[in-house]
Order: C-alpha cells, then sequence, then structure tokens
C-alpha cells in the first residue's frame, strides 16, 4: 500500500495546476520530492525533471511519465473584459460548460466561469447541438478589457479548478490523473528501486508536453540526455468497466484490475516478457492490451531515440478521461510502482534487449 507520505505528496502534485508548456509548479513538486532520496536530480530546457539511482549502474533504464495535464490558454480578451480561451490539448468541449476555471496571472492566480448562452435563449434546432470551443468564453468578473488585462494577458495557461477527493474502495478523482499519476508511479517505482537496488542504473523521468506534441515532446529530448538501454512509459489508457464501452474495440482493462502491459507493433518484445514474466512470478494482477499501430504515447517517441531504445508501456485504467473527474484505483497505481521496481532488479548486463 501506498504510505501516507505518499499519499500526501500524490494530492500535492495533482492540484498543482501546469498544463502542457507550462509544467513548471508541479515539476517543482515533483523534484522536491526527489530530492529526499535520489542520489541525483535535475533537469533541462525543455522542462523535463529526471532522478537517478545507482548511477554508476549499467544498463540505463529509463522510466517516463509526462507530468503535463490539459489546459486552455487565454486567446483573446473583448471590450467588457470576457475572456476566449483555446485548447492546450485534446478537450472534448461539452465537459468545459459551466466549469470554474484557474488562469496562471502574472500577479497570481485568477478565478473565472466558463459561460455559454443559457438553454431558454436558443433556438430549437441549437438546443441539441453539441457546443463548440467558439461557443464559450470565460468571465473572470472584470467589467471592461483594462480591468482584465490589469489581471490576465494573452497566452496565460489556466485549469479547472478543482481538488482531488478521495472515493470510496481505495480510489480518487482528479482532474489531472492524465498523466500525473504516471510522473507519479515512476518516482514512487524509483524509491521503491532504491530501498533493494540491482545493478541498473534507473532514472525516473516525469516529462513535458506530451498532450501537444505529435514530435515526441520532452520525451525525446530526456531520452537523448539519459541514453536508455531499456525504457518503461507508464501513462493511463481506458478503462472499460463503465457503461457505453466496447470491450472487443479496446479490451478488458477494470478500475482495480492491476496494471494494463502493451504488446505490439513498435513495443518491445523482450520488455513485454520482462514485465509479463515479473508479474506472473510476483502474483501481480494485470491485464495486456493489444497496440497494433502506434499507442498514442510517449513510447513512441522514445523507441526511436538515439539508436533504438527497448520499450514497454505499462498503463494505469482510468475512467473519464480528459474531464474535470479522472478516477482511477491507487490499487493499481500500487501495483504498478511494485511491477517496475522488480522489473528493475531484473535487469543486469547479460540482459538481452534485440529482437530475435
Amino acid at each position: 500500500m501506498l504510505n501516507p507520505s505518499s499519499l500526501a505528496f500524490l494530492k500535492r502534485l495533482l492540484d498543482t495546476p501546469a498544463p502542457s508548456g507550462f509544467e513548471g509548479p508541479a515539476a517543482r513538486v515533483w523534484r522536491e520530492e526527489a530530492s529526499t532520496f535520489a542520489e541525483r536530480v535535475t533537469t533541462d530546457v525543455v522542462g523535463n525533471s529526471i532522478a537517478e539511482i545507482n548511477p554508476g549502474g549499467s544498463p540505463t533504464i529509463m522510466l517516463d511519465g509526462h507530468i503535463d495535464e490539459i489546459g486552455l490558454i487565454v486567446q483573446y480578451i473583448d471590450d467588457d473584459g470576457f475572456i476566449y480561451p483555446s485548447p492546450i490539448g485534446g478537450w472534448d468541449p461539452q465537459v468545459l460548460v459551466g466549469q470554474r476555471i484557474r488562469f496562471l496571472g502574472k500577479s497570481g492566480d485568477v478565478l473565472g466561469v466558463v459561460g455559454k448562452k443559457p438553454i431558454h435563449l436558443m433556438k430549437a434546432t441549437d438546443r441539441d447541438a453539441a457546443s463548440k470551443m467558439t461557443d464559450l468564453w470565460v468571465d473572470i468578473g472584470a467589467s471592461n478589457r483594462a480591468e482584465a488585462e490589469g489581471r490576465i494577458s494573452v497566452g496565460d495557461p489556466a485549469v479547472i479548478d478543482s481538488k482531488t477527493i478521495d472515493f470510496p474502495n481505495n480510489r480518487i478523482i482528479s482532474r489531472s490523473i492524465d498523466d500525473r499519476i504516471g510522473a507519479f508511479t515512476v518516482l514512487e517505482a524509483l524509491r521503491r528501486y532504491a530501498q533493494n537496488p540491482g545493478s541498473a542504473r534507473v532514472v525516473a523521468a516525469a516529462t513535458t508536453q506530451e498532450e501537444i506534441a505529435w514530435h515526441g515532446g520532452g520525451a525525446i529530448v530526456c531520452t537523448h540526455c539519459i541514453n536508455p538501454q531499456m525504457a518503461i512509459v507508464v501513462d493511463v489508457t481506458f478503462a472499460t468497466d463503465h457503461p457505453n464501452i466496447e470491450k472487443k474495440e479496446i479490451g478488458d482493462h477494470r478500475i482495480g484490475g492491476g496494471p494494463v502491459l502493451s504488446r505490439g507493433s513498435l513495443l518491445s518484445p523482450a520488455v513485454f516478457d520482462l514485465l509479463r514474466g515479473t508479474a506472473d512470478r510476483t502474483g501481480i494482477k494485470y491485464s495486456i492490451h493489444a497496440a497494433g499501430r502506434d499507442t498514442s504515447t510517449n513510447a513512441d517517441a522514445i523507441h526511436i531515440s538515439r539508436e533504438g531504445v527497448a520499450t514497454g508501456l505499462v498503463s494505469i485504467p482510468n475512467r473519464y478521461m480528459h474531464s474535470p473527474n479522472e478516477l482511477v484505483s491507487l490499487d493499481d497505481v500500487d501495483k504498478t510502482a511494485t511491477l517496475l521496481a522488480d522489473v528493475c532488479r531484473e535487469v543486469n548486463a547479460k540482459t538481452d534487449f534485440k529482437a530475435r
């Protein structure tokens, strides 16, 4: 089980606003925690945070979890002081309607509410239509443009204004599970590895810009810096144990069902075998996800970095992805951290990562 100190860190990390490109506040929280036990903690020009155990060990294993979340950015301020945002990352505009928003303004945080024309004033033909981002605005209580610009400016980022809450059955709700939970899990795995290290150098990385970077974002920069022989990416995947989900298309991945191990396409069969074999030997329950093409995670960039990196993908089942109320099981998080630490101990200089 996660100890109280780790849980307190997790909630602090989840509640810190840090959308893609503006990850600094959450990254500082992550590095502060890493500094309590890691042998080396650094950052780089794109904001990645790096912590390592056994710096002189071999081979090098990279554990990646992206620390950014989806958000909004100020695009325009009108004469009446209303804010028109653009998305940072992939939003369903329906979930924004009526939400409270927290802008990271130049002189401090600014709260706002998302506005939309009331249903009473809509034409009948518009009432059933899905809201578009351009139909929405944010009201920060300003009377005019000058007052609004005194508090925020074009280019300021924002997130949903919400706090992490505990749910029954050892579950939590947060707006930033994707993928702050991955950044937490790789650091928790590093902490557990440090308690009984193997021969490998293990580097946990909280990487940036995944939600907006089809070019590889912070992960590809970080991989070049670390130069690992093996990498394990930790992200979230769609839980399929709620209504209106087709398991035949996505697979059967349940909250509380343990980590999801991805197999296929660009993922290393050697790393998958290590993950599955370790889980079987230690009694960790898991499910398998078949990846026929790319994975839409940092694994897509990491595996082709430099001369190639043997890459695995482990995911945590997540309900209500890209919404203000993402849900995961802390049991799944705990099992994933344990699995990663155990796998890292299995790797040594004789481990063969080549596909044969």
